[in-house]
């Protein structure tokens, strides 16, 4: 076993900035200067982007305290993401506010598999719930890329790639601005071999590559000082190999299957701001439509789903005072999903009707209190009311900072566990409340801080595939293999604990600590009090980057995952590990710069999922062009 370090966790990821400088969206969903908000978010920014050079979003959430990843395979396989202990499908994820969780997964969830960096601009990691603001999943917490904005002169971002095993990536983007309209506009491509989704250290011997075609753009038309369209979209189109588990044993093992996944997300809206931009208004049309299928070795179509989420939605917000602002909205999201696996067909629909209000208040210098109320009524189960409510507190500018929370979250039950081959239509939704308290100190006016952060959940009615015997009744009714219900109880709590280090402007220290000790309390099974699975306790990221003479910069990232279970009866064990990987980059000139990185230093050999394999050590080299 291997001992954990307790480090601290950095909270925020922009330090050369005052705290009220930073302005985030999520959290509120309307910006709001960070010293205004109560609930503990993370914000990867573009330089830490950049920094990092990480090719896939799942790796940077690793380094995010409270959050752990866990995925089949290489880069391209199913992967999930975990916030507070939380079940991958209690997390909302959103490219540009756009909801983009997946009605024709069994869960509902998002797959971050397909998810690359390409011209993301930055990142929010809201942990705790926010069901009040962004309804339905918002039990673990909210994930939002935010993609390139456009600007007020023409700016041109490439950058290319290659490395490991065939990698091989390309990624543009182009903004500006032409009298009234504003664009930001860019594509990216990814393919590589892979390695074995099944692991090589356990007799995997063919690799497993991926590919993906991506794309992204935003438009804003001025139609008056006070009026303005909106428009977004989000492509990506991915190619996965996989391994199965093939005849006549059917033991998972190397196969050729293949995965193909098209995710298409769109938005259309108009903002119109009075009386001085102090009332706004948002009315808006968003749709989510993501397309998987299967194949197997000799392309024969195994599954094929589809996944539909389209939203009307009005959001206005009135600054009552100074200080004093609310945000408050009506929405319909109307969810739709049909799967066809070997000619059996299954399809559903559902939808909510939402309406939400949000008051943050300032009543007195260093004081925000924030408190919310959200109503949804689901067409198959009724109502369900959120509740949630947040302060901040700071006596000295900033320099001090007390945060505590109170959040309730709620998750629908998903259009297959409702409709589907082994649904059951009278599932109530899943639950949860829960509480954080969080201090962050500033000392030698930003050079120091330190902060650490104290969270406990109580999740309920969690549903959960149950078997039927006989005789069979109630919902067991007609169910001879089985169906879903609200069984399962679950309990989240831990901390999280933050230190960045800046002794000089050149020198960048940052360290991550965050336990999350997640179990059922589903009270008479055999898995009560069992750890949750793939959910490890504890997980340790420190980084050091140094900016050198003449535009060289150096870093370096450890990161130690300590153990976890890859079942619900803590029968199968996934041993901890530790991740050591280097970078450096040049600046040729103001528009050129070089850098590599080698990922996985040491070669360590782990599994984040049972049986299935892991990146070895890696190397990569790039060119960057900025114009």
């Amino acid at each position: 076993m291997r001992l954990l370090i307790p480090f601290f966790v950095l909270i925020s990821t922009a330090p050369a900035f005052a705290e009220s400088d930073i302005v985030v969206v999520t959290a509120n969903r309307s910006a709001q200067p960070l010293s205004r908000v109560g609930q503990t978010i993370t914000i990867i920014d573009t330089a830490e982007i950049r920094q990092r050079q990480s090719n896939t979003v799942a790796d940077l959430l690793r380094g995010v305290p409270g959050v752990s990843i866990a995925r089949n395979g290489g880069i391209g396989g199913v992967t999930s993401v975990f916030i507070r202990g939380a079940e991958s499908d209690q997390t909302v994820t959103l490219i540009d506010g756009v909801k983009i969780n997946d009605p024709a997964a069994p869960g509902s969830g998002f797959n971050f598999g397909n998810l690359l960096t390409g011209n993301i601009d930055h990142i929010e990691v809201l942990r705790g719930a926010q069901s009040v603001l962004w309804g339905s999943q918002a039990i673990g917490g909210v994930v939002n890329m935010i993609t390139a904005a456009p600007t007020e002169t023409l700016l041109v971002n490439a950058r290319t790639e290659t490395g490991y095993r065939g990698t091989a990536q390309a990624v543009a983007n182009v903004s500006g601005k032409y009298g009234p309209l504003s664009a930001s506009v860019g594509g990216g491509y990814f393919r590589t071999d892979g390695i074995s989704a099944f692991n090589e250290d356990r007799g995997g011997k063919e690799r497993d590559g991926y590919e993906n075609h991506g794309a992204n753009a935003k438009f804003n038309l001025a139609l008056t000082d006070a009026i303005s369209l909106d428009l977004r979209g989000y492509y990506s189109s991915g190619k996965a190999n996989t391994d199965g588990f093939a005849p006549p044993t059917y033991a998972f093992g190397d196969t050729q299957d293949t995965t193909k996944t098209r995710e298409l997300i769109g938005y259309a809206g108009l903002n119109a701001a009075f009386l001085d931009g102090r009332f706004r208004n948002r009315i808006g049309y968003a749709i989510t439509d993501i397309r998987r299928r299967n194949f197997d070795g000799a392309g024969f179509e195994n599954f094929a789903g589809t996944g539909r989420n389209q939203r009307i939605e009005y959001q206005g917000g009135v600054q009552l005072a100074k200080g004093w602002d609310t945000t408050f909205g009506i929405e319909r999201e109307t969810s739709r999903y049909n799967t066809a696996s070997f000619g059996a067909l299954s399809k559903g629909r559902a939808r909510i009707d939402s309406v939400y209000g949000q008051l943050v208040a300032s009543p007195i210098s260093g004081v925000t209190l924030t408190a919310g109320v959200r109503h949804d009524d689901h067409d198959r189960f009724g109502g369900k009311t959120t509740f949630g409510g947040s302060g901040v507190f700071s006596p000295n500018n900033g320099a001090t900072t007390l945060r505590a929370s109170y959040s309730e979250g709620f998750k629908a039950p998903s259009l297959y566990q409702l409709q589907g081959d082994y649904g059951n239509q009278s599932l109530r939704p899943e639950t949860s409340n829960g509480y954080d308290v969080g201090l962050t100190q500033k000392l030698l006016v930003g050079g120091i801080e330190a902060s650490a952060t104290w969270f406990h959940r109580d999740s309920k009615d969690l549903i959960n595939f149950i078997s039927c015997p006989t005789p069979r009744a109630g919902i067991c009714a007609g169910r001879p293999f089985g169906t879903y219900d609200n069984v399962a109880k679950a309990r989240a709590q831990g901390i999280e604990l933050a230190l960045l280090l800046r002794p000089v402007d050149a020198l960048t220290v940052r360290a991550a600590y965050g336990y999350v000790d997640a179990r059922n309390r589903t009270q008479g099974t055999a898995n009560f009090d069992k750890r949750l699975a793939r959910r490890p306790s504890q997980i340790v990221n420190a980084s050091a980057d140094y900016h050198w003479a003449h535009g060289v910069d150096t870093g370096v990232t450890i990161t130690q995952i300590g153990r976890s279970f890859d079942n619900a009866s803590n029968s199968v064990r996934l041993a901890a590990y530790v991740l050591t990987d280097i970078r450096a980059s040049f600046d040729v000139s103001r528009q050129i710069s070089i850098y590599g990185r080698v990922d996985n230093l040491f070669g360590e050999r782990y599994e984040t999922a049972a049986l299935y394999g892991s990146l070895g050590r890696a190397a990569y080299a790039g060119l960057r062009l900025r114009y």
